[in-house]
Order: C-alpha cells, then structure tokens, then sequence
C-alpha cells in the first residue's frame, strides 16, 4: 500500500500494537496503512457522508462526527496517540481541540498547512490579497481554513497550553524534507508536523 510522504513519516512515530483515534480521517487511508504495518487498533471520526462509505469499504473502524463539538464521548487515556492531519486549521477553537486530544490520548500528533511559508509571504507582499500556494489552493471566500497559523504560532499556542513538543518535522508539498527547512522552519516547510503530549505536572516534594 503506498502512501504520502507525511502520512509515513507520522507513521513511523506510532509504536506497535498502539491503539489510535484518527480525527478528520478522510476516506481512512492513513489507519488502514497503520493497521497493516503497525498492527494498530483503533478507529477515525469523520463527518463526510463519501469519506465514511470509503472507510467502511477498506475496512476501517469509523464513526460520524462533527470535531467542533469535541470529544466527550471519549474517556481520559482512551487512545495511545490521537491523530490530526491537515485539519486543525478548519476547526472553530484549534485550542480547545488541542487540550481534548491530549486528555483522550497519551499523545497527539497533528499536522497542519505553514501560511508562513516564503512564497505566501511573497504574494502576501507584492499582491496585497491573500496568497493561495500548493498547501492553501482555494480562495479566502472558499476555503474551509478558517484558522490559517504558522510553524511559530503553533509553537506559541503550544507553550501558552502547556503542551511539549516531542517531535517536529517540516516538509514540501512533495512531502520532502530538505536541510534549509531544518535551518528556518517557519519559512521554507509547507507541511509542518508535530509530535505532542501533555507537560508533565511537576510534584512538589518537601
């Protein structure tokens, strides 16, 4: 089974055997790679009626939701890791999001489109409107992104909800990494990944 860049690259941080929540699964592509080569359990939510058609035919645990309305379905320490790709941005508060999957899972990892990459500066620049590039393809007047944030943003958000960054990894649209992404992430990565969980609670001890 052959699969983007990106989605083996998250991939390759999921342990074995792990139990996982897929948030905005699509048509389950990514959990079923998972469930063949990691042997992972678990299921996605996804609210496009053609997406859940798709999941069901590949043979993926999935259930209609809405992630706007959060995950109060699901217990604390449910999931091993829980899943976000290419989504957060069209969530109404990515924030509150951010704090449910690391309360449902023992880690997160999400993915997200870098509006802060050269190009879109660029365009942002010299057009004075609102730059589309190979991650952000629609118009302002129709794009789902309604929460649009960069690689610094996203750190920021994280520090302020006291989440550690375990891993990051930034890549084109081809989903390459290349050494300049490494130098200044925030302008040269497309796509940007993040491995995350909750900081640990520090114990005071007399």
């Amino acid at each position: 089974m052959e699969i983007r860049t990106d989605l083996a690259l998250m991939s390759e941080w999921i342990i074995e055997g792990s139990h996982v929540l897929d948030l905005g699964c699509g048509d389950g592509t990514l959990l079923a790679y998972l469930h063949k080569t990691r042997q992972i359990t678990g299921y996605g939510l996804e609210i496009d009626d053609d997406n859940i058609v798709d999941c069901i035919k590949a043979g993926v645990n999935v259930i209609h939701a809405d992630l706007n309305e959060g995950l109060s379905n699901f217990p604390d320490d449910s999931f091993d890791y829980v899943m976000m790709t290419q989504a957060i941005q069209t969530i109404h508060r990515p924030d509150k999001l951010l704090m449910e999957m690391l309360r449902v899972g023992r880690e997160g990892i999400v993915t997200f489109p870098n509006f802060a990459y050269w190009r879109a500066r660029l365009s942002l620049l010299f057009t004075g409107m609102m730059p589309s590039s190979r991650a952000l393809p629609n118009e302002w007047y129709n794009t789902e992104n309604i929460h649009l944030c960069t690689v610094r943003d996203f750190e920021k958000l994280c520090q302020k909800l006291e989440i550690e960054v375990l891993q990051r990894s930034v890549v084109d649209m081809e989903h390459h990494a290349q050494r300049r992404m490494g130098w200044l992430p925030n302008w040269f990565g497309e796509i940007a990944l993040y491995r995350l969980r909750s900081k640990p609670v520090k114990r005071i001890t007399n």
